[in-house]
């Protein structure tokens, strides 16, 4: 079993898909940030949260302590949040996309060509681009009541308040970063030129067709 990917595009492969992982595992998790609310401790992600207060008996507030989505796509604390979901699953979903390529370009011959590894780079690069918006956004929504009251009601747009970022969000941006950087770079050199061989066979295939064709029409 031969691969299509040079030993760089090996190592591109590799790195596409950690990048990959990293981003889309982070995009998940709700750690992106880490407050406090009622004496609990409360962390968000752009569209879960872990720890949300509920009315209990006698209408006093009590914390549920437990992770989850929330209830719709319209529930989400704000509109910056709302777009940063958006943006960032999809450039979450360009990388999953191009890792998986790149892995069976691994296993397969003739994948991955030296142009098609370039432009999967563009992809990665697009997605990555994605992920660093969707990570530019996030601060925008911090000044949501949601957000205040869980960051000492001191919190707006770039400024945390009581809260700190968390070590998810700082992946989700380093994997953007490194998706952007190096693996666009590394995909530039990642396929293999097609064989003269290979391709002489190819020419000369198309242009016996061609000749069948046209001796085809030719009759009478």
């Amino acid at each position: 079993m031969r691969s299509s990917l040079t030993l760089v595009g090996t190592l591109w492969a590799f790195l596409s898909l950690v990048t990959a992982v990293a981003s889309s595992t982070s995009y998940f998790l709700p750690y992106w940030l880490f407050g406090s609310q009622l004496g609990k401790p409360v962390s968000f992600s752009t569209f879960r949260r872990c720890n949300y207060p509920v009315r209990g008996e006698g209408h006093s507030l009590i914390m549920v302590e437990e992770c989850g989505r929330y209830a719709s796509f319209s529930a989400i604390p704000s509109l910056a949040w709302q777009m940063c979901t958006v943006v960032t699953g999809a450039g979450c979903a360009l990388l999953l996309l191009v890792a998986l390529a790149a892995v069976l370009g691994c296993c397969m011959e003739e994948l991955i060509s030296r142009m098609t590894g370039r432009c999967m780079g563009a992809a990665q690069f697009v997605g990555g681009l994605l992920i660093s918006s969707g990570c530019a956004l996030y601060p925008l929504g911090w000044n949501s009541p949601e957000i205040m009251q869980t960051c000492g009601n001191v919190s707006n747009q770039f400024r945390l308040g009581t809260c700190r970022l968390g070590w998810a969000y700082y992946c989700a941006g380093g994997g953007a970063a490194a998706a952007m950087l190096i693996c666009t770079w590394l995909s530039c050199f990642a396929g293999r030129n097609p064989k003269p061989v290979m391709l002489a066979e190819s020419i000369m295939r198309n242009t016996n067709s061609y000749t069948m064709e046209l001796d085809h029409c030719l009759k009478p």
